[in-house]
């Protein structure tokens, strides 16, 4: 992911995907088990997506270069609410 708007477009297929397993979930088309576990791979690259944003607003508003940062580990995303 490079720019602004190239994430922003992975957000929203992130969300798109998420929409469409919820919509086969309940169709029956999705069992328990693999809803669950894609949804928080889903969440998890979200927040990841959402992270990069973060860090490359925090570059530019002190005259860094946003182009500069990198995707954090999962681990190091998730890690923030513990």
């Amino acid at each position: 992911m490079s720019d602004d708007k190239s994430i922003f477009s992975r957000i929203d297929d992130l969300v798109a995907e998420e929409h469409e397993l919820r919509t086969k979930h309940a169709a029956g088309q999705v069992d328990d088990a693999d809803e669950q576990a894609r949804l928080k791979a889903l969440e998890v690259e979200l927040d990841q997506c959402w992270d990069l944003l973060r860090q490359r607003r925090a570059k530019r508003e002190f005259g860094e270069n946003p182009d500069d940062v990198q995707p954090r580990s999962a681990d190091t995303v998730e890690g923030y609410l513990n």
